[in-house]
């Protein structure tokens, strides 16, 4: 899918999240592209001229393409503000690497890789981005070990008491 025609919208908020409402014929090209009309769609935008890959997700009813922070700071852009959009469908996967100290500590501790490679793959995913997005190095060491003993049954991790 070419990039969208150009669009303006208004960046509402919905709880605490930033978001703006696509057009329907646009969202219709957006659904052939992906070849589907239900789950995440994944697409790249430009809010004013500034690039992001981001989700579009059906939330309430309505599709929402959410704006986090880096993206509104990066184009000058508050809720309340109106920008102009454009979207494509992005058909690159999505894939995030897990963090080297994750990997060298699940291939030191047989009991804790065998917890983790059993879990589903969305609760995999899960720890690997909570521990991807980290920023400092100490807080990857202190939540790598934190993760291990979740995966061990010793400890709460990620909002949840067992793996």
């Amino acid at each position: 899918m070419e990039e969208s025609a150009p669009f303006l919208a208004c960046i509402e908020l919905i709880g605490v999240n930033p978001y703006v409402l696509v057009p329907d014929p646009l969202l219709q090209a957006l659904f052939a592209a992906a070849g589907k009309s239900t789950g995440p769609i994944p697409v790249q935008l430009t809010i004013d001229g500034h690039a992001f890959p981001q989700t579009l997700v059906k939330y309430a009813g309505q599709w929402r393409l959410y704006l986090n922070g880096p993206m509104r700071q990066a184009a000058g852009k508050q809720v309340g503000d109106t920008a102009t959009f454009t979207l494509r469908h992005d058909p690159q996967p999505r894939e995030l690497t897990m963090h080297p100290r994750l990997s060298q500590v699940l291939a030191e501790n047989e009991a804790a890789a065998a917890v983790f490679h059993s879990l589903p793959a969305s609760r995999r995913l899960e720890i690997v981005r909570y521990i991807s997005f980290l920023k400092s190095e100490e807080s990857v060491e202190r939540n790598v070990h934190r993760a291990i003993r979740f995966l061990l049954g010793q400890e709460r991790f990620i909002g949840r008491d067992k793996p």
